[in-house]
């Protein structure tokens, strides 16, 4: 009898890629991963998974592709850890009769200004906003909101593009760049213009239609929105609770979603909790990692679980507190060196170390998750002790930058 498995689009080694990877094989599966380009993902080899290369923006080649798996494989479910992939997995999961979400709600959550519109419409509290084609009609809209404004492209991932516009000369740079040739559009350039929501990050966890939890994020400096720190869960009281979970929930239905999971993004302004953006996913930047760790709940195996038809348990394993801190770089250039990591996964109650770089690596930061070169995660049963272990053990991880020489003209 052929071994069950489960085809995973796109499992790039900096997002949850790998968590996907690891739970399918912990729940017995064999995980199948199909990628444009899998010589990126060499941490695969380590794994033991195989990778096929197939163009991922093609779903007549990825619906070939998985007829061909299915005279190998018992295919158990498809699905994607990456939201620019997951309404084709929607779609490669009603053509082979497998659980799966509704690609059509999954695209228009992943259109921003389309999302936008639709919360609008359900009268879910969300940040005022205009939808521009060009420099002028970026001028006009903030002057009609007010800056500072939040530039961004209306399809994009990762903060990648998104810029707090605080006057007018950083409004016009960010415009030029986004609509120079620097800037790789996903599709036709169309730029989101929003009020700047100012006020505490929240961030909620679905699983269906089920909120699994509420954690915070701080960033680091304007003005890019970079992430800079996670808590899991958020100290809150219950009003602010119920009140968040709420309009989590508005939000879902205003979007049509409520199969598998989602993260929703708020912060809580002077009229309460205001919808930054809903994700059609789990969270991409260790959310689902501080949620195990607080909770023992694993998300990403069980919307594995749900992907293949199994029952899923949300209940917490445990109740702590766990914060996760991100190693960002403060300049360009040249890693000479990076130490510290085992020292800091030796401190107790720390849950995780990662280090995504290796001397020699050229650092350019670019204001989004890409700048990231590390984690450190940590757990206890208070709040303040998390910190301080979290706050003890990044510490210990030291590295130095030589910045790249300064052109000459």
């Amino acid at each position: 009898m052929a071994r069950r498995a489960i085809i995973l689009l796109e499992c790039h080694p900096r997002g949850n890629g790998p968590l996907y990877v690891r739970a399918a094989r912990r729940l017995g599966l064999r995980p199948i991963v199909l990628s444009a380009d899998p010589t990126g993902l060499d941490y695969l080899s380590g794994e033991g998974v195989e990778a096929i290369g197939v163009d991922t923006d093609n779903l007549e080649a990825l619906m070939r592709e998985c007829y061909r798996l299915l005279e190998i494989y018992d295919i158990g479910g498809i699905t994607s850890p990456r939201e620019s992939f997951y309404a084709t997995a929607g779609k490669l999961c009603h053509q082979f009769e497998l659980p799966g979400p509704n690609p059509a709600s999954i695209e228009r959550c992943c259109d921003k200004f389309l999302q936008r519109q639709l919360l609008a419409e359900a009268g879910v509290p969300i940040p005022a906003y205009r939808l521009a084609t060009n420099s002028a009609e970026v001028e006009n809209y903030a002057a009609q909101i007010g800056l500072p404004v939040v530039l961004k492209p209306a399809v994009g991932i990762g903060s990648i593009g998104v810029r707090l516009c605080r006057n007018a000369d950083e409004l016009a740079e960010h415009t030029t760049y986004l609509m120079g040739e620097e800037h790789i559009w996903w599709s036709s350039p169309r730029i989101l213009v929003e009020e700047f929501a100012q006020g505490p990050h929240y961030w909620s966890e679905m699983m269906g239609d089920e909120v699994v939890g509420i954690g915070t994020a701080d960033f680091g400096p304007a003005p890019y929105f970079v992430y800079r720190e996670f808590t899991f869960p958020a100290p809150l009281t219950d009003h602010e609770r119920k009140h968040i979970t709420d309009v989590s929930l508005s939000g879902l239905r205003a979007l049509g979603l409520g199969w598998g999971p989602a993260n929703i993004e708020f912060r809580w302004t002077k009229r309460g909790p205001v919808l930054i953006e809903v994700n059609p996913r789990l969270s991409g930047t260790l959310g689902t990692q501080v949620v195990q760790a607080a909770s023992g709940v694993d998300l990403v195996a069980e919307h594995i679980k749900l992907v293949i038809g199994d029952e899923v348990n949300l209940r917490r394993r445990h109740s702590q507190t766990a914060a996760a801190r991100l190693l960002i770089p403060d300049r360009d250039g040249t890693l000479d060196w990076i130490v510290g990591a085992r020292r800091a996964a030796a401190v107790s109650g720390v849950a995780e170390v990662k280090l995504y770089v290796e001397p020699k690596s050229q650092i350019v930061r670019n204001g989004d998750y890409r700048d990231r070169i590390g984690y450190v995660i940590a757990a206890s049963p208070t709040l303040a002790r998390t910190q301080e272990i979290l706050q003890r053990a990044v510490d210990l991880i030291e590295w130095s930058i030589t910045s790249f020489p300064a052109c000459s003209e």
